[in-house]
């Protein structure tokens, strides 16, 4: 059985400068590149999600609550959307097998609500390479990643997130986060900056 890496929105508009940051999100970004870099032993497919709003209607905010509601950002076509630069070039290199785009016209936090550029959904794509086991990384832990490895679980995937290639907004719904993946069957591995 193969094992895929699902790389979760390594994106400009989710690092450092972006408009919704997340802090170590650029140093993350360099780590994740490091792990895809090395990564041919270890995993025989490596997929990425975007971000990629059309209109995403109440998603968006000009007051947001940061649960539901946010700022505008990953406008499809902007310069915030597009992969942050210490990760871009993994991106680019063929070391990412597919990239899947989710959330045109909702909130769409999770990886397996988005699709490639032929319409074929990642669950889709990983089953048809016969990929039972996927690894869970990006940005940010109690946000995206969450909702796709929540996800990965749920499609019958054996999951696994790893926190050293993760960063979080806020420690409470970090840990809040980690029982939802101990209740779902999601196995974890290292620890967040935010637990270190």
């Amino acid at each position: 059985m193969s094992r895929g890496l699902i790389v979760v929105d390594v994106q400009k508009d989710f690092c450092e400068g972006g408009s919704v940051p997340v802090a170590g999100g650029a140093q993350l970004a360099t780590a994740i590149a490091e792990l895809v870099e090395r990564a041919d032993g270890d995993y025989q497919y490596v997929v990425a999600t975007r971000d990629h709003h059309i209109d995403p209607g109440s998603h968006f905010s000009s007051n947001p609550n940061f649960k539901d509601s946010f700022p505008v950002h990953c406008v499809a076509g902007d310069e915030g959307g597009e992969f942050h630069p210490n990760f871009a070039p993994a991106a680019a290199g063929g070391k990412v097998d597919a990239v899947f785009f989710k959330g045109a016209h909702s909130a769409s936090k999770s990886g397996f609500e988005g699709a490639d550029t032929e319409g074929t959904l990642l669950a889709d794509w990983l089953r048809a390479r016969g990929v039972r086991h996927v690894d869970v990384v990006g940005i940010a832990t109690d946000h995206c990643v969450r909702a796709t490895a929540l996800d990965a679980a749920a499609a019958g995937f054996r999951t696994r997130v790893r926190l050293d290639y993760t960063v979080g907004v806020a420690p409470d719904t970090i840990a809040s986060t980690l029982d939802d993946f101990r209740q779902a069957g999601i196995k974890v591995s290292g620890k967040t900056p935010a637990q270190r």
